[in-house]
């Protein structure tokens, strides 16, 4: 093993950053950071439900299309697949800080821009600038993971998840409420608030230690590691703090003849773009790959069954005229969203229970198995209450994929290009959801909702399968910090 010794208290024996952050522990600073990152998740969330609500409404002031309406939801998802893969590269090559004022600044301004425009045209720009900020969701996942010790941190990092269920039953009730009193343009309005509230707030954050620590600036590391131990009543081990360059990808590892450790210090003069090329380094191809799948799976699956609800419930489907399949009232919308958003809940206890179980992997494929299952009968047309319940089970086993998923991806992925990895993850992710509403939309307002729901399900399979040939299972392992390339 190659280390580097920095003696910042003196003669000693040597810790690491993990071995400072396990002694730091979790304490009123990380639930302070908890607090910020999940603001600026819910907000995410928000702007992301609002897609189910105002499509209807807009379609019907301005007389729009259904392919014009399916338009305003792709461009958002177009702009996610961008901001996902910039605010990345800015956050692993800048700090994370830099990539979460950038985001704060971006999505509060057009959110709010977006309530008053003008005209159809001027909407999906503004919405595709949204998308762009909402693209910086893996920056603030990233942020406070770096803050969390070993000990948990996949519990912790479901907590975090709870945020964006958070987003989504608040904004369910936001549109019911709104919406069919003010109309859609205020729902827009309301909902840039939890985007602002993440700008002002954003001036009491802090840089990772992590971060400083790979950048060599490893005495504003410690001045981090110090403030943290303070607010929570804690102490750093005494004697040197040591920087590790291994990898911690596979615990079996040992560096083979030729071998190059890359260490992000090293690298700072490169070009930023250089990350991307790290990801496909012969020790992070393969882990790259499958999780784009699992990544592009999980985001088509989840918003196809959020966008299917509204379809469903909103009367835009008129194949069938009985009264037990056809949910055709005003607010069966809403109401029906609503409740779908509650499965996210057990969802999320279901995550937190397994995660730290039986692992990541584990949990991924047992919930693909059983909302594989719950989607199935929907090929056939079903009674209201039937069709609601198995939306429901979908949903509650598709969001704790997701949320493993948003754990499992960082883990895998060492401090050097953390963001940019997740970051590029997701943006095959917005791939996904661009395509998502042509197929929940279209498809189901076209009484092909057996073709929409064979397309689900085929995503779910090669996702479950993609997860069997993961590398290495990431419980209770420390974050690797150096790539290894052959």
């Amino acid at each position: 093993m190659n280390t580097q010794v920095v003696d910042i208290d003196g003669s000693g024996p040597a810790y690491t950053l993990d071995e400072a952050l396990g002694a730091v522990g979790f304490g009123k600073f990380q639930a302070l950071v908890l607090a910020y990152a999940g603001l600026g998740a819910m907000s995410e969330a928000m702007e992301v439900m609002i897609l189910s609500f105002i499509g209807p409404s807009v379609k019907a002031e301005w007389g729009l299309s259904s392919g014009q309406e399916s338009l305003i939801t792709t461009m958002v998802f177009a702009g996610m697949l961008i901001g996902a893969y910039f605010w990345g590269i800015l956050s692993d090559n800048y700090g994370r800080r830099v990539g979460l004022l950038s985001v704060a600044v971006v999505t509060s301004i057009f959110a709010f821009l977006s309530a008053v425009s003008p005209n159809y045209v001027l909407l999906i720009l503004f919405r595709m600038v949204v998308g762009i900020g909402l693209g910086g969701g893996p920056v603030y996942s990233t942020w406070f993971l770096e803050f969390v010790p070993v000990r948990n941190r996949g519990i912790w990092m479901v907590i975090f998840s709870t945020f964006w269920t958070i987003g989504t039953i608040l904004e369910a009730a936001l549109a019911w409420i709104v919406i069919p009193r003010l109309g859609w343009r205020w729902l827009l309005a309301v909902s840039s608030v939890p985007c602002f509230a993440a700008f002002i707030l954003y001036f009491l954050t802090i840089e990772t230690p992590r971060y400083l620590y790979m950048h060599g600036k490893i005495g504003d590391a410690y001045e981090v590691l110090k403030k943290m131990a303070t607010v929570n009543k804690t102490e750093l081990p005494s004697g040197k703090l040591v920087y590790e360059k291994t990898s911690n990808l596979n615990e079996d590892f040992t560096p083979l003849e030729g071998t190059i450790l890359l260490d992000t210090r090293e690298q700072e003069t490169k070009s930023g773009y250089s990350s991307i090329f790290t990801l496909f380094s012969p020790s992070l191809v393969k882990t790259t790959l499958l999780l784009w799948v699992v990544y592009f799976g999980n985001s088509f699956s989840y918003y196809g069954v959020v966008l299917m609800t509204s379809e469903l419930s909103s009367g835009v489907s008129k194949c069938h005229t009985s009264s037990h399949s056809e949910l055709s009232t005003d607010s069966s919308l809403y109401i029906n969203v609503f409740v779908t958003s509650f499965a996210e809940l057990p969802g999320l206890i279901l995550s937190a229970i397994l995660v730290d179980k039986i692992g990541r992997r584990m949990s991924m494929v047992l919930m693909y198995v059983f909302g594989f299952v719950c989607l199935l009968p929907l090929m056939f047309q079903q009674q209201e209450a039937v069709a609601i319940s198995l939306l429901f089970g979908a949903r509650m086993f598709i969001i704790g994929n997701y949320t493993v998923a948003g754990i499992y991806c960082p883990e895998l992925y060492p401090t050097s290009v953390r963001t940019t990895g997740v970051g590029v993850a997701s943006a095959v992710g917005r791939v996904a959801g661009m395509i998502c509403p042509l197929v929940a939309v279209e498809l189901v307002s076209g009484c092909h909702q057996m073709a929409a729901i064979s397309l689900f399900e085929i995503a779910i399979l090669l996702s479950g399968i993609s997860v069997l040939f993961f590398p290495i299972e990431t419980k209770g392992r420390k974050l690797s910090d150096i790539v290894s390339v052959l």
